[in-house]
């Protein structure tokens, strides 16, 4: 018997990668309709990106805005994956769930520190000089 692998059609491999966009679009979608913390930050984010073009913030200001951004919608969806799972598993009360669920939240608010950062960094003297 020969082992070895036939190759896959080259269109149905871009198929597949077209549809993982959609099912991650979708998630990205499914928590934003549920959960009321990634509303917050779909708001936040919409502030923040306002804020830049009125401030005309530097390309490398945009940066790090961006990397804070992405990395606090991480967080989040990650926090929010692990719950869905954990409330899964255990629909009822058990103290390691709870724990990995304070843990997940935990992660998403170092990530809201880091961001609260670069955006005090960035923003802060632009909104203090007009005050």
């Amino acid at each position: 018997m020969n082992s070895t692998p036939v190759a896959e059609p080259t269109d149905s491999l871009l198929r597949r990668r077209i549809a993982s966009f959609g099912h991650a679009f979708r998630g990205v979608a499914a928590a934003l309709r549920s959960e009321v913390h990634m509303q917050f930050h779909a708001v936040a984010t919409a502030v923040v990106i306002g804020l830049g073009f009125y401030f005309g913030i530097s390309r490398l200001e945009w940066a790090l805005v961006s990397l804070a951004i992405g990395t606090v919608w991480t967080a989040e969806l990650l926090n929010t994956a692990i719950e869905v799972v954990v409330n899964l598993v255990s629909p009822g009360y058990h103290p390691l769930a709870g724990k990995a669920k304070d843990i997940a939240s935990g992660a998403v608010l170092m990530a809201g520190f880091g961001a609260l950062g670069v955006g005090l960094l960035i923003f802060g003297p632009r909104v203090w000089a007009l005050l």
